[in-house]
């Protein structure tokens, strides 16, 4: 299976809407090497904008993503939230990144899975 990528970097620091946006550009050229799959947790300003919730929810509904995740792309730039996701996925012994080369050369090495029914 593709690695699902967690990308954790700054999103309040300066303005949400331009960091969600610098996001979806990481988001965009990973996906399309095909070694990872990115996950945006910035994508959920929109679900802020729809349903306000206080930081703790978001706090810990990322923390049930990264969980999940095989691994977490730190991006640059001051974010203390990304810090702390940073301190999760460590705790929970998820491989953190600081790099897009350093991630896609670790996604490169995993071993390949097959599909059901292929040999």
């Amino acid at each position: 299976m593709t690695p699902l990528v967690y990308l954790a970097g700054p999103y309040r620091h300066l303005d949400p809407v331009e960091n969600t946006h610098a996001m979806i550009r990481v988001a965009t050229r990973l996906y399309a090497t095909g070694l990872v799959v990115p996950l945006v947790p910035h994508l959920t300003l929109i679900w802020h904008l729809v349903d306000p919730q206080p930081e703790t929810f978001w706090y810990e509904y990322d923390w049930h993503l990264i969980a999940r995740c095989d691994a977490v792309l730190r991006l640059t730039g001051p974010s203390t939230g990304a810090d702390t996701e940073v301190q999760e996925a460590c705790s929970l012994g998820v491989p953190v990144f600081q790099d897009e080369a350093a991630l896609l050369d670790w996604a490169a090495g995993r071993p390949q899975e097959l599909s059901p029914g292929h040999n």
